[in-house]
């Protein structure tokens, strides 16, 4: 007598094939799973690295504007924007001075055009080479040589032209470098020394009329904003209270202040996320294993006409989770797919609704992610599958090929 070796794998996919029904719903639950425990693992992930980033580039304590801009400021600062304003510039040796004070510098705001002249409406930020403490080390991790008059620095969302120039103001400046990016709103900015704003001021002042303002701000030392970096042992929020009193008609950013905020929404947001994920990994595990259940009570005749073929009850459970497991990798894999193509591409519109600092990761630290979601997910199947087939291989054989005679 010819005898045929049970193959599992090959049974497992011939009995999916042979019910595309089942097998589809089975692949559907394990898919939305996969969508969400990846999908929320990359947006939390994302979501700690643009915190981590912004703090980092910011690199100040205090940020001194003038009265009523601190809104104004802290916009420019997180989500991008335009704005310009000022105030004297001997304000600047006046806080530099203060008690708790390591560093101080100055810079200066101004808007380009939405119009022919610039190649977009951005936010154009000047800064005093030789006190600065925030841009020129950003700088230097992509441009080792110091920037030069007429030169400018972009950020990473900045479209530049293929001659590497941008133009600004009816007039062309080439870009030394492009910045790492820093989930916040100066990925949206130009940076530039004070002379090379003194210089595009003067260039655009005769065309257009609206530069009157700007220009005579520049010729009396206004500057927008002074960046503080304080002693370590000093208190930030005493240091601001120091420098509201001492400075008439100024605001004082504590960055802390704003940094703490937006851990703490991030923080929650980061819960609900892992919350979610793992109520809804119980909940298919649930699904499937009635799914299961139901599916294998009606196939009880079919396995047990596989025992009397010479399948043994561990065949069973192994054919049992060979079904279960290839639904669940199927299932996942397009989870995983149509999570990627949703969060991916579309990165730059979740940071903008989810008003929250964000940073695409690197692929090595998306691929333990990728692993981890579709082993989690793939792991669902078998074992919402695993007592209803331990079940079914110790029906006896007999009675169940009797029952309903």
């Amino acid at each position: 007598m010819m005898r045929y070796k049970l193959d599992t794998g090959a049974l497992s996919l011939k009995n999916l094939k042979a019910r595309p029904v089942r097998t589809a719903c089975l692949a559907v639950v394990v898919s939305i799973l996969a969508f969400t425990l990846f999908g929320g693992s990359i947006l939390t992930l994302n979501l700690s690295r643009g915190l981590d980033a912004m703090t980092k580039r910011f690199g100040a304590d205090l940020m001194v504007v003038p009265k009523g801009t601190s809104a104004q400021a802290q916009s420019l600062l997180l989500r991008g924007g335009t704005n310009y304003f000022y105030f004297d510039a001997d304000v600047v040796d006046k806080i530099a001075g203060t008690n708790g004070i390591a560093c101080a510098s100055p810079q200066f705001f101004l808007t380009s055009l939405a119009e022919k002249c610039c190649d977009a409406m951005v936010q154009l930020i000047a800064y005093d080479p030789a006190t600065d403490f925030v841009v020129q080390p950003w700088i230097a991790e992509k441009y080792r040589e110091a920037v030069k008059d007429g030169q400018l620095v972009v950020g990473s969302r900045i479209a530049v032209r293929s001659d590497n120039t941008i133009m600004l103001i009816g007039h062309q400046y080439p870009v030394a470098a492009r910045l790492s990016g820093s989930a916040s709103g100066l990925d949206t900015s130009i940076f530039m020394t004070m002379n090379t704003m003194r210089l595009l001021v003067g260039r655009a002042r005769a065309e257009y009329d609206f530069l009157t303002v700007q220009e005579k701000e520049m010729q009396r030392g206004a500057v927008s904003a002074i960046l503080v970096k304080s002693d370590p042992s000093a208190s930030l929020l005493q240091l601001a209270q120091t420098i509201r009193r001492e400075n008439a008609g100024v605001d004082v950013v504590v960055s802390q202040s704003i940094f703490s905020r937006i851990s703490a929404s991030l923080a929650g947001l980061v819960a609900y996320i892992r919350l979610f994920s793992a109520a809804l990994w119980v909940l298919a595990v649930i699904i499937l294993a009635a799914v299961f259940s139901g599916s294998i009570h009606e196939r009880k005749k079919e396995f047990a006409l596989l025992r009397i073929l010479g399948a043994t009850r561990k065949k069973l459970v192994a054919i049992v989770l060979g079904e279960s497991s290839l639904a669940g990798l199927a299932g996942s894999a397009a989870g995983i797919v149509l999570a990627s193509l949703v969060v991916f591409p579309f990165s730059t519109l979740i940071s903008e609704r989810l008003e929250l600092p964000y940073l695409d990761a690197p692929l090595l630290n998306i691929v333990p992610l990728l692993a981890g979601s579709l082993f989690l997910s793939v792991l669902a199947g078998p074992l919402a599958s695993l007592y209803a087939a331990l079940r079914i291989s110790g029906a006896e054989t007999y009675f169940t090929m009797r029952e309903g005679e």
